[in-house]
């Protein structure tokens, strides 16, 4: 079980490295939009359609690394009364299992609309790609994240030990 844990962490690497790599694409084409929107008077016409785009893969690609290293925003009001009461571990592991079972009507309404989004053909106004695209995206590494967090909140249940990374 240790073996399989440490291989999905590794390949947790490749969905950062996919929105490192968006990032970047973002930064040098906002940087290339506004040198050549303020010196040349040629902005870069599909640079709105790019950075949604680039946007929902930065944002969800990262979303199930984010969601199992519990690296997410929390607010810590009452951590001092579950850890009093050792009961830190039981309030994490439901608080996991339920937010990824709630994912499950936000990951069927997105495939929904990406469904009907192929269906009608639907496509960006510039560089006419497919808008299905980002929503299967979309679909797949948000339907990715409530699986990290109930296997996570699993964890926490059964074993522990297996969530602290031994750094060598």
């Amino acid at each position: 079980m240790a073996a399989l844990l440490h291989s999905v962490r590794k390949l947790s690497n490749v969905p950062v490295l996919v929105a490192c790599a968006a990032l970047f694409v973002l930064m040098v084409m906002t940087f290339c939009d506004v040198i050549l929107r303020s010196i040349f008077n040629a902005p870069i016409e599909a640079a709105t359609e790019l950075t949604r785009i680039l946007m929902a893969i930065l944002v969800f690609a990262v979303l199930p690394v984010v969601s199992a290293r519990n690296d997410h925003i929390a607010v810590d009001l009452t951590d001092g009364l579950f850890a009093r009461y050792r009961l830190s571990h039981i309030r994490d592991g439901l608080i996991f299992i339920g937010s990824g079972l709630m994912l499950y009507w936000p990951i069927k309404r997105v495939w929904v609309l990406a469904e009907r989004a192929r269906d009608y053909g639907d496509v960006t106004e510039y560089l006419a790609i497919p808008q299905f695209y980002v929503g299967w995206f979309i679909t797949v590494f948000a339907a990715l994240a409530a699986v990290a967090m109930i296997v996570t909140g699993l964890l926490h249940f059964f074993a522990p030990h297996l969530l602290t990374e031994r750094r060598a």
